[in-house]
C-alpha cells in the first residue's frame, strides 16, 4: 500500500515486480483492486506492474465537488493529466497501458495527447461510438438501483469502494459521466491519433457493447491488432482470464524487444 499526493489529493497506489513496465487503469466501476487475479501473473511473466485509484474511485480521495468533475467536460482530459502526473511524480519512464472499459478510454487519450508516455497500450471491453447519448444508454444497460442488484454485485461494489462508498458510487457511476460522458461518445475521430501499437481486446458476448465496436476500433487504429474473446462476457477479464492473459501477454511480448515468457511459466493456475 501506498499514496501518493497529486494536486491536494491523496492517490493510492501499488507496485510490484520488476522488468517492462505496465500500468493497469481499471474499468469505471471498480479500482485497481478489479486486478488482483491477474496481476501476479503479470508479475511471474515478468513486468513491473504499477496500478492506481482513479480520483474517487477506491481508495484515491474524491476532493471538492466530485459529482460535478464526474459529469464535466473535463474529465477525460483530467484523468490523462492525472495519469501524466503521477506517471512524472513516481519517475515512471513511457509504460504499457492496459485499460479495462472507461479505462482503454483513458489509455487512448493518453496516447493520442502524450505519446512519449506510451509504449503501446491495450484497450478491452472499450466502448468504440455510443448510438445514442449515454443518459439513455446507461438507462438501458443499467436500470437496477443499488438496493435491488444481485448480492454478488453489491459484493463486488464493496471491495472495489469500500463499504461506505459502495452505493453511492454505484448509483453515481450507473447515471452517466465519466470517461463516457453525458452526451454522445464517439472515438474515432481520435483513433488515427493514436500512433502506439494498440491491442483491441474484445469480449464475443459483451451485454454492453457488441464486438462490432472492437471492430470498428480497431479499424481506426494506424497500429490497432484485434482479439476477440469467444463465449465472453463484458468483464473479460474477470470471465475469461486465462485467454485475457495469454493475448496480452503475447501483444506485450511482441512489443517489448527481447522480452518473453519464462520457459517453465503455465496459465494452468488462473482461476476462470
Amino acid at each position: 500500500m501506498a499514496w501518493l499526493e497529486l494536486d491536494g489529493r491523496r492517490v493510492y497506489y501499488e507496485e510490484h515486480g520488476e522488468g517492462p513496465l505496465v500500468i493497469l487503469l481499471h474499468h469505471g466501476f471498480s479500482s485497481c483492486e478489479m486486478w488482483r487475479g491477474l496481476l501476479p501473473h503479470l508479475v511471474m511473466a515478468g513486468h513491473r506492474v504499477v496500478m492506481y485509484d482513479r480520483r474517487g474511485y477506491g481508495r484515491s480521495e474524491a476532493g471538492d465537488g466530485f459529482r460535478e468533475f464526474y459529469f464535466s467536460d473535463g474529465f477525460r482530459p483530467a484523468a490523462v493529466e492525472e495519469l501524466a502526473g503521477f506517471m512524472a511524480a513516481l519517475e515512471l519512464g513511457p509504460a504499457h497501458l492496459v485499460g479495462q472499459c472507461e479505462g482503454g478510454v483513458v489509455a487512448l487519450d493518453a496516447a493520442a495527447a502524450r505519446p512519449e508516455l506510451v509504449k503501446s497500450l491495450c484497450a478491452a471491453s472499450t466502448q468504440c461510438h455510443s448510438p445514442y447519448a449515454m443518459p439513455q444508454f446507461n438507462r438501458e444497460k443499467f436500470p437496477t438501483p443499488y438496493a435491488e442488484v444481485d448480492p454478488s454485485v453489491k459484493n463486488k461494489m464493496i471491495k472495489w469502494q469500500g463499504e461506505e462508498n459502495a452505493e453511492e458510487r454505484f448509483e453515481l457511476f450507473r447515471y452517466m459521466g465519466g470517461a463516457y460522458g453525458c452526451g454522445d461518445f464517439d472515438l474515432r475521430p481520435l483513433l488515427p491519433s493514436v500512433t502506439a501499437p494498440a491491442l483491441v481486446l474484445y469480449p464475443d458476448r459483451s451485454a454492453l457493447f457488441p464486438v462490432e465496436q472492437g471492430v470498428a476500433m480497431y479499424r481506426g487504429l494506424p497500429l490497432g491488432e484485434l482479439a476477440v474473446i469467444p463465449s465472453c462476457g463484458h468483464n473479460s477479464y474477470d470471465n475469461r482470464p486465462t485467454e485475457y492473459l495469454r493475448i496480452l501477454l503475447g501483444f506485450l511480448r511482441r512489443h517489448e524487444q527481447g522480452e518473453g515468457l519464462p520457459d517453465n511459466y503455465s496459465f494452468s493456475t488462473c482461476a476462470g
